[in-house]
């Protein structure tokens, strides 16, 4: 399988918050969020929604701090419905808060964006989030972004799949070229089996680790239980 697309571009970071909005505009949004909130009872999936959106809007208005307590209270909402993939957008907010808990956030919404079948879109980034976030000569980066792959490849279809692969592609590409010398397919293919990230069985195990050491003992949900009511352990 061809994979390395050669000296492009390191992979950008999206941009989760969308366009600029004005300050007034966006503490007017938060306002009436905040309204909307006090009529909407407790642990609905509209309540999570809520607090979802409010920590976002708290971030366009780069209050970190402020952004974490609505955020976390939208994961429980989400996790108590076992609504996976909202969880998952919860803990990408929770991570960019910038806050003490922040790497552990980021390890929780891997693990669960990659053992639930919830958009690849949203997977890939929260990987692509790990690799940026690990030094270049680590191979925690090397793992997420082979993961990215896999879960691209499995989980898309369409034009989306050429897309997603594409992107995930260049990922894995660009890992390759600051983790070592690598100049040309050759060389890529060297490192890739150098590294066992053509072998899913043991890159996902050792992004279990990489999630590990994110998360330490901070889970905020009952990992053993998630595990034994999967399809398959």
């Amino acid at each position: 399988m061809k994979l390395y697309t050669g000296n492009t571009q390191d992979i950008a970071s999206s941009d989760m918050d969308g366009p600029p909005a004005s300050k007034a505009l966006l503490e007017s949004q938060l306002a009436a969020l905040r309204d909307r909130l006090r009529e909407i009872p407790d642990g609905t999936t509209a309540q999570g929604e809520v607090l979802l959106e409010m920590g976002r809007t708290l971030l366009r208005l780069e209050q970190g701090a402020e952004a974490w307590a609505p955020a976390r209270q939208a994961f429980d909402v989400f996790a108590a419905g076992q609504q996976w993939e909202k969880a998952v957008e919860a803990t990408e907010v929770l991570f960019l808060t910038e806050q003490p808990g922040s790497l552990a956030a980021l390890g929780q919404g891997v693990w669960l964006a990659v053992t639930f079948p919830i958009d690849p879109n949203i997977t890939v980034e929260m990987l692509r989030r790990i690799v940026e976030e690990t030094p270049d000569d680590a191979d925690g980066a090397a793992v997420a972004a082979a993961a990215a792959h896999y879960v691209a490849d499995l989980r898309s279809k369409g034009k989306e799949r050429e897309n997603l692969l594409f992107y995930t592609a260049q990922m894995l590409s660009s890992v390759a070229r600051r983790h070592s010398p690598v100049d040309k397919q050759e060389d890529f293919d060297a490192w890739r089996s150098r590294l066992e990230l053509d072998d899913p069985d043991k890159f996902l195990v050792r992004l279990r680790n990489v999630v590990d050491v994110l998360v330490q003992d901070d889970w905020w949900v009952d990992r053993d239980t998630i595990q034994q009511q999967l399809p398959v352990n």
